[in-house]
Order: structure tokens, then C-alpha cells, then sequence
């Protein structure tokens, strides 16, 4: 059963939380105004100082900030703080173009360890469980993000990180592990080595997955094979790392953002005007209370949508949906969009089909064309039936994306295997 962390600020009547929201944002634009010489420029042209911001509605007055302009600030263009006062830097890989830099003062790490504090009870962690880490450790935020948060609930943490997985399975079940953090798609990694080596999940109960899409398919493949209960969480640099929004065990119906400390909006993508509960956009983040790397209104790219109603687990915070994709991640074939998470969602309907496939986009007479390439689970790749499965796929494909697409069903561990970082789902040759 999951356990509420922080019941006093988790459960706060929604009027109450509101309040909290407004005042802390307008003591935000104070200090940008005071500190940040990128946002007083764009506080100044928008206009807006923090007495004009009189309910919640005027957040949208705030201009955004994007991805390209954090990146344009590297290395220290947006911090607020003095360098003494910065205790720990992460950064991403930069591999298309700067890496976008990030800090922590000692009040950002306190931060930092309260709301994975919070994660680590809507999955129900805390003293007794062991925890298995194996996000990497180092410039992603991913392993030391879940390492503060097992720590500040009285957890044991196995800071294992990635790689070698032969070693992590032995030392899951040697050290009697009850709790699994990783992404997904290494959660089945996992799992696959335990299959081929005869080893069964010993201990574990809990799984917090995240760092990449993932459907409800995968969830319950995930579970059945590892023995575990898997629940979702999201979070970026930009704004903490994980701990911005966490499932609940009881519910497992969205995801649970920590918006006394986050400000979450969700917009249409193309005129960034703001959209009601249940409509699926681009997820927005002002950061309340961070104090080296503040953003305001930052464009994730991540899309998801917003439901206000309380949950049945007692939290009164807004749930986000699962994020199924981003925007730059979507496919256009032949004018329809397709999300590599939608194609997930059909796959794992097949009992015959393991959940390991590559999307692979590509251009034959001026016409895109989708390749499907997904894997037979053992005992079921026979010459003599995979072309109708094949056939049976596609035309599933065909009915749940509006667009065709040609189904390559291979023989099981066929598809190249990531240890470290996130799966490779998508292989788009139209622009080689």
C-alpha cells in the first residue's frame, strides 16, 4: 500500500494550494527581476512585473522559454545564484549541439530529495525496502535523484547503476532487492536475462519506471515477468530531474505533480494557447521554488494532458496522463502523425510478439514508407506462420494509426540491446 510523504502540502485543499501557487510565483518574478538578466529582458518587453500578476489566469502574460534558449545560456546564462552557493552541476549529453547545464544549492538538493521522498511513497517505499538503482549515476540527474529520494524515506539504496546486467540480476536477488528503478525498457532487459539464465525475481515488489515513453502494454508485461507492481514518473533537468510527478499504487491513473513546487500548464503545441482538463498537449513548467536554474513557462516538448479531479489515494494534486511522446519525436507518414508509443500500444496486444521493436522510417519514389520491426517471442517464430502474423499486425496497424505500414516479424533477440540510456525505437533514413 502507498503511503502520502508529505500529507500536509500532498492533501491541501485545492484553494489553499492555489494561494501558495500564486504567491510563490509572483516572489519568483521578484527574484528573476533582481537576479537574471536573460529574464528581466523578457519580463521587461512582456511587460510584467509581479503586482500584475493577480490570479493564477495571468501566468500566460509570462513568456515562454524554450529548449533553444537554454542551450543559447550554456554554461551559466541562467543561473541566479553566486557560483559558491552552487553545490552540484548535472548536464545532458549535448550531442545536438550545447549541453543544457543545470544547479543545485544546498536548498535545490533539499528539494530535490523531498519530492523523490514523495515518489518513493506514492510507490509505497520506505524503511526495510532495498532499493535497486540502476538509472545511471553522473551528469544524468536519473541515479542520483532516485539515490536522495530512497535515502530521505529510510531506504537501503544498491547505487548499481547500469550496465553488465548478468552482475545486476545476481546482486538483485543475492541482497533480497524489493524495489527496481530503471527505465522500461531495461526493466525487460532485465527480465530477459533472468529468463535466460533460469533465475526468478526473489524480492521484488515495486518497480518506478521512467525516462521514456512507455504504454500500458509494456506495464503489464513488465509486471508479469518481473513479479512486480510498475508505476510511472516523470521529470527533466530543466526543472529537477525525476520527482516532478509520480503515479500512486492505489490508482495508477496519472500522475501526480508536485505543483506546490511546479507549475504545470499544458498548451497547444503550435499557438501555445493553454488547454482545459482531458485535452492532450505540450506540458509547460515554471519552477517554483528552485533557486541556481529557475525557468519560467519552459516548453518540455512532452505531451500529455491535465486532470484536476482529486484521487481516490487522498492526494488533491493535479494528475498529468502518461506522456505518449514529443513533439518533435512525432512521425509525420504520408500527412498522419504517429507516435512510437501508439505503435507500442497495438504490439503488446499480440500474445505472439515480445515488446521489443524498432520503428524505421524511410523514403522509396518520393513516398514515406513505415517499417514495423518487432520480435517473436520463443516458440513462436515458425517460416510458416509469419506471414500471416505478419499480415494480422499490419492490418491492426493499419486500424489503429490510419496509415499503412510494412510488418518485419524476427526471430527472438534479433533487435541490438541498450545497457545504458534509453532504447532506440526510431531509425528515420529520410534525412540521411
Amino acid at each position: 500500500m502507498a503511503m502520502i510523504w508529505n500529507p500536509q502540502t500532498e492533501t491541501l485543499p485545492r484553494a489553499e494550494l492555489e494561494q501558495l501557487q500564486l504567491e510563490r510565483l509572483r516572489q519568483l518574478v521578484d527574484r528573476l527581476y533582481d537576479r537574471s538578466p536573460f529574464y528581466r529582458a523578457r519580463l521587461e518587453a512582456a511587460g510584467v512585473r509581479s503586482e500584475d500578476l493577480r490570479t493564477l489566469d495571468d501566468l500566460r502574460r509570462l513568456p515562454f522559454t524554450t529548449k533553444a534558449e537554454v542551450r543559447a545560456a550554456y554554461p551559466f546564462g541562467l543561473f541566479t545564484v553566486p557560483q559558491d552557493q552552487v553545490l552540484e552541476l548535472h548536464c545532458s549529453s549535448g550531442t545536438t549541439g550545447s549541453p543544457i547545464l543545470v544547479g543545485y544549492t544546498r536548498a535545490d538538493l533539499d528539494l530535490w530529495g523531498e519530492v523523490m521522498a514523495r515518489v518513493m511513497g506514492c510507490a509505497g517505499v520506505g524503511p526495510g525496502d532495498r532499493v535497486h538503482n540502476a538509472y545511471g549515476y553522473g551528469l544524468f540527474t536519473g541515479g542520483l535523484g532516485f539515490h536522495y529520494g530512497a535515502l530521505r524515506v529510510g531506504a537501503t539504496v544498491l547505487p548499481i547503476s547500469s550496465g553488465n546486467t548478468a552482475r545486476q540480476v545476481k546482486l538483485m536477488n543475492d541482497l533480497g532487492c524489493t524495489v527496481l528503478c530503471c527505465t522500461p525498457s531495461y526493466a525487460l532487459r532485465i527480465a530477459e536475462v533472468m529468463e535466460e539464465t533460469g533465475v526468478a525475481p526473489q524480492a521484488l515488489r515495486v518497480g518506478i519506471f521512467g525516462a521514456e515513453p512507455w504504454s500500458e502494454g509494456m506495464r503489464e508485461e513488465i509486471q508479469r515477468r518481473l513479479g512486480l507492481s510498475a508505476v510511472d514518473i516523470y521529470g527533466l533537468s530543466e526543472v529537477i530531474g525525476p520527482g516532478v510527478a509520480c503515479e500512486c499504487q492505489e490508482a495508477k491513473s496519472g500522475l501526480h505533480v508536485n505543483e506546490d513546487h511546479f507549475l504545470v500548464e499544458v498548451v497547444d503545441p503550435r499557438t501555445g494557447e493553454p488547454l482545459p482538463d482531458g485535452e492532450r498537449g505540450e506540458l509547460v513548467f515554471t519552477t517554483l521554488t528552485r533557486e541556481a536554474t529557475p525557468v519560467v513557462r519552459y516548453r518540455t516538448g512532452d505531451l500529455s494532458s491535465l486532470n484536476h479531479e482529486p484521487c481516490r489515494c487522498g492526494r488533491t494534486l493535479v494528475r498529468m496522463a502518461r506522456v505518449t511522446g514529443r513533439v518533435d519525436d512525432m512521425l509525420i507518414i504520408r500527412g498522419v502523425n504517429v507516435f512510437p508509443s501508439d505503435v507500442e500500444t497495438v504490439l503488446t496486444r499480440f500474445p505472439e510478439l515480445e515488446p521489443q521493436y524498432q520503428i524505421v522510417v524511410d523514403r522509396e519514389r518520393a513516398l514515406d514508407v513505415l517499417e514495423v520491426r518487432v520480435e517473436a517471442r520463443e516458440g513462436f517464430y515458425r517460416e510458416e506462420a509469419v506471414r500471416e502474423l505478419e499480415q494480422r499486425v499490419a492490418a491492426r496497424l493499419r486500424e489503429g494509426l490510419g496509415v499503412s505500414a510494412r510488418v518485419t516479424v524476427l526471430r527472438p533477440k534479433e533487435l541490438p540491446r541498450t545497457e545504458v540510456g534509453k532504447a532506440v525505437r526510431v531509425v528515420d533514413r529520410r534525412s540521411l
